[in-house]
């Protein structure tokens, strides 16, 4: 349930994926390139696709973060979902350097495999605090879904 709208936390809420997402664009830089560069699999969106995306993802992230600090849930169960929340957004974090920077395929697909396990118990804990900040997140459950079979693919066409 949400107490009342509360702006410095809705701002804040969105800045924490929008930033992290964009510092490791930023770190990644020109080496999102070598996307263009390698054998892609059937179903490969074309490369302006992904930020665009991404955008959409971590506004919807921002959202139900907000939804969850702004609800009377117990401390307990917000605490866990900060965590999934955090760990979630560290490992989409390092997904793009290992990926495009390292070119390790393989690790980026592991990597890959724990984030959807971690969004996954994120969404189940965000449903418990509030049904919409939960619901919100499918779309990003799915693109991570879609993400790793592109990442496998593309191990298995460029090993």
């Amino acid at each position: 349930m949400i107490l009342h709208f509360n702006l410095k936390r809705l701002i804040i809420s969105l800045l924490i994926p929008l930033l992290a997402g964009g510092l490791s664009a930023l770190i990644t830089g020109s080496d999102m390139m070598v996307y263009k560069t390698i054998n892609q699999p059937p179903l490969a969106p074309p490369s302006w696709l992904f930020p665009v995306a991404w955008t959409i993802l971590y506004i919807l992230m921002g959202i139900s973060l907000y939804l969850v600090w702004n609800s009377d849930a117990n401390y307990d169960d917000k605490r866990t979902a900060y965590i999934l929340f955090g760990v979630q957004l560290f490992l989409n974090f390092i997904w793009s350097p290992v990926f495009f920077i390292g070119r390790q395929y393989l690790i980026a697909f592991a990597i890959l495999v724990a984030l959807w396990v971690f969004v996954l118990l994120m969404i189940i804990s965000f449903f418990k605090i509030s049904k919409t900040a939960g619901l919100l997140q499918i779309p990003y459950l799915l693109w991570v879904t879609f993400a790793g079979y592109l990442n496998l693919a593309i191990y298995l066409l460029n090993k």
